[in-house]
């Protein structure tokens, strides 16, 4: 996306703008062992829109192949899907998501759904209400995100394909559903509320899904702490801590390390990547410029870069302690007319397609791996 890469800088730095950071982080805890990494995850979400365009994908030898027995084959077991409410292309909404997640399911894929809770992107620098959501206040939304949360999920369970995990909110770094769901002051009460909401209705829709809060703080302890410290305080309850980090975004390597050993030891609860990608070459396949432009820190965007960095993703995340890491967005390739827009998918382009594990032709990296 052109804007995704100026929105979690953003995101990330405007949380703490006029607020009092809290000081520097700890260490890593020496406690902190290599995990195993039991969500081994790709999101697919623009994958259902490519195939519907007829977009043929090639295992590393070149043969024609399902591109989710592709990812299997190179270790994923778990498929991300992003549901928008009402987004003007026709993707991504809870009906193509119920259509695809049968297609997963059948797979052998365990599955998570990541709620937006808006018509397009959710990210750090913007959180839009939906539509038809945009006048309800804080009382209302709360209901609003748990007859969404609560419908799609038990629509899901009622054709066998009940999710795994869901996403309460996607990088929430200073709140969903803004203005009335965004952290301001150090207030965190109305995003407490919608996070309780969320989690209340996937409970109830089924007690063994699990839930996910998710933000892009792998960046710093401070930043990191500060959110989840501020929901702790709420009240507010979840399964899995989530975070982004993307080398060109998120600093070193070391660092994520630490933070998620830190996030492990200070919340108790089990901790994922559940974004990460790396390049394979700088170079643009359409008229839409990359969203990242530069190869990770000692890693050439290059068909074996891109592999040996998303191992050393992974594998640094394992040194934390993680017990998961997903791709984003693998298999989006240059397909003509499954652009970024939602509301000009059919001519807007592709800002991922040097990031993808497939080239420009649709072939497989065979060098990239999901490790355990």
């Amino acid at each position: 996306m052109v804007l995704r890469e100026v929105r979690k800088r953003i995101g990330v730095l405007g949380a703490f703008l006029a607020v009092a950071l809290p000081t520097a982080a700890l260490a890593a805890p020496a406690e902190a062992q290599a995990a195993t990494l039991s969500m081994r995850g790709a999101d697919i979400s623009s994958l259902q829109r490519a195939v519907d365009l007829g977009a043929q994908y090639y295992t590393a030898a070149g043969t024609v192949a399902d591109p989710l027995d592709i990812l299997k084959g190179a270790g994923v077991n778990y498929v991300r899907l992003r549901v928008w409410n009402n987004p003007a292309s026709g993707y991504n909404n809870a009906a193509k998501v119920l259509a695809y997640a049968r297609t997963v399911k059948a797979k052998g894929f365990k599955l998570l759904i990541d709620f937006h809770y808006s018509d397009t992107w959710a990210d750090p620098g913007v959180q839009t209400k939906p539509a038809a959501w945009s006048s309800h206040g804080i009382s209302t939304l709360t209901k609003d995100v748990y007859d969404y949360t609560y419908g799609l999920c038990t629509s899901l369970k009622a054709q066998g394909t009940t999710p795994d995990s869901v996403q309460i909110g996607n990088e929430i770094n200073v709140g969903m559903l803004w203005n009335d769901g965004k952290v301001v002051n150090n207030d965190f009460t109305n995003l407490s509320l919608l996070l309780k909401s969320g989690y209340n209705a996937t409970k109830a829709c089924n007690s063994s899904t699990q839930v996910i809060i998710h933000t892009a703080n792998s960046d710093s302890d401070a930043h990191a702490r500060w959110f989840y410290d501020g929901i702790r305080a709420k009240g507010v309850s979840w399964d899995i801590t989530a975070l982004s980090y993307y080398c060109n975004w998120h600093g070193t390597m070391a660092n994520m390390t630490g933070v998620i050993a830190d996030m492990i030891s200070r919340y108790g609860k089990p901790t994922i990547l559940a974004e990460t990608a790396t390049p394979f070459t700088t170079n643009n396949a359409d008229s839409t410029g990359n969203s990242i432009t530069t190869a990770c820190p000692g890693y050439p965007a290059t068909w074996a870069g891109q592999a040996a960095a998303f191992t050393a993703v992974q594998n640094a995340a394992k040194a934390g302690g993680a017990i998961g890491v997903f791709y984003w967005e693998p298999t989006w390739t240059a397909v003509p007319g499954n652009g970024w827009n939602p509301a000009n998918i059919a001519t807007s382009g592709d800002g991922w397609d040097n990031m993808a594990v497939f080239n420009w032709t649709n072939v497989f990296n065979g060098s990239v791996r999901w490790i355990s």
